[in-house]
């Protein structure tokens, strides 16, 4: 009995000895049939799988070209904002070169200068008026009226036109002469403060040149002393020293001109103002005759 039982323990010990073999042996044959199966045993089957490689790989490569256009529309945008900034940089390095002590006073004539024009060109936009309106309404106030409702109309209007009628009506009680010589000192008063200023912009007009052919001169003797100092006509030295000297004279000149366009301009709006209180004037002093005459 014993031995039956040692028997039937021997076979089952042998038995879970093998199954876990058999079971490696049999896990090794299936991997082995899945490789065979995936891998082609023909040409086309290779075919079809190289065709398949490669549609992936122009897959990626258009990415990869879209990728290259935006590199090279980014390069095309980071070109641009370098030429925008190498102007500001060549005005600066101009600067420098033209010696920035001269340069200096020539920049200040240039912000001087327009400050005084801009300033007198808003003044001269707000004193223009429409004269053969002002001269309509004040007839028409003198006539229903009288003298003191034609000069509260031109206290209350702006302009040197409306001012110079004021003093003229102000002055109605002393008779038409004083009227006449009133108009007349109040025009002068009026034509001083539209060309008020205007003086100071033909200076720097003058002077922006000036101060250009100066530095001109400082720089072509120190091209001079360093032509002494080298004891060599050299054409580096020669043509750097000049070329830093003309610089100073381009700017003055571009100052100026900028300057005198200005200037053209004030002068023509006040020459058509000034027209227009000689003429308004003589209207005022035949509105006036013709009211006295009416009124006596």
């Amino acid at each position: 009995m014993k031995k039956l039982f040692a028997f039937i323990a021997l076979i089952g010990f042998l038995s879970f000895q093998v199954s876990p073999v058999l079971a490696q042996n049999e896990q090794d044959n299936s991997t082995e049939e899945t490789e065979s199966a995936e891998t082609p045993d023909n040409p086309d089957a290779e075919e079809d799988q190289e065709g398949a490689d490669s549609a992936a790989a122009m897959d990626d490569a258009e990415p990869m070209e879209d990728d290259a256009e935006d590199d090279a529309a980014i390069g095309l945008e980071e070109e641009e904002v370098e030429e925008e900034a190498s102007f500001h940089q060549i005005i600066k390095q101009k600067f420098i070169d033209g010696d920035p002590g001269f340069m200096s006073f020539v920049v200040i004539a240039l912000i001087l200068g327009l400050a005084i024009a801009i300033e007198r060109i808003l003044y001269l936009s707000m004193a223009t008026t429409n004269t053969k309106k002002l001269v309509q309404e004040t007839e028409s106030a003198l006539a229903n009226g009288g003298v003191e409702a034609a000069k509260e109309l031109c206290r209350n209007t702006r302009g040197p036109v409306a001012s110079i009628f004021y003093q003229g009506l102000d002055r109605y009680e002393e008779g038409i002469e004083m009227v006449e010589k009133s108009v007349e000192s109040y025009g002068s008063v009026q034509l001083g403060q539209l060309e008020k200023g205007v003086s100071w912009i033909s200076l720097f007009i003058a002077l922006a040149p000036m101060l250009g052919f100066f530095g001109t001169v400082i720089g072509m003797i120190g091209a001079f002393d360093a032509i002494a100092e080298a004891n060599n006509i050299s054409p580096g030295i020669v043509a750097g020293g000049i070329g830093v000297a003309l610089i100073t004279t381009v700017s003055g000149l571009l100052v100026a001109m900028v300057l005198q366009v200005f200037y053209n301009y004030i002068i023509a709006k006040i020459d058509g103002i000034t027209n227009d209180m000689e003429d308004a004037s003589i209207s005022l002093i035949d509105m006036l005759v013709k009211y006295n005459a009416k009124n006596r």
